[in-house]
């Protein structure tokens, strides 16, 4: 079973950047599809980006598209979020989450993702 742990969250001005880090223990994440998911008070938790295996496939959130960067480093077991251009609504918990699969497919339900961090908090100001 793999535990994971976020971190890299913080206060950042609009047009800012900030970079989130999911690291990994207990089992290599060679084998896992790589998540970040987030959620802001009084709304559901949504999909942002998701990278799979081997990091040859990715996705993204409509509303992150060209402007965060999912990559991962197997070796370094360990998983980042880079955002850039951060607006306001960018405001959230970010969540780092994990399935195993070794397929390229990339689920963008939560449900899909068993294992999960504790979450980074973002806070993106005017």
């Amino acid at each position: 079973q793999v535990q994971l742990v976020d971190s890299g969250g913080g206060l950042v001005q609009a047009g800012g950047s900030l970079r989130l880090t999911c690291a990994a223990s207990g089992r290599s994440i060679a084998g896992y599809t790589m998540a970040w998911f987030r959620q802001s008070p009084g709304k559901e938790r949504e999909f942002v980006a998701a990278i799979s295996y081997s990091g040859h496939s990715t996705n993204y959130a409509n509303s992150v598209k060209g402007r965060f960067t999912i990559s991962r480093d197997n070796a370094e077991n360990r998983a980042y979020l880079q955002m850039t251009i951060l607006k306001i609504e960018d405001t959230a918990t970010y969540f780092c989450a994990s399935r195993e699969s070794i397929y390229e497919m990339l689920p963008t339900d939560i449900g899909r993702y068993p294992y999960r961090g504790q979450g980074a908090q973002v806070i993106v100001s005017s």
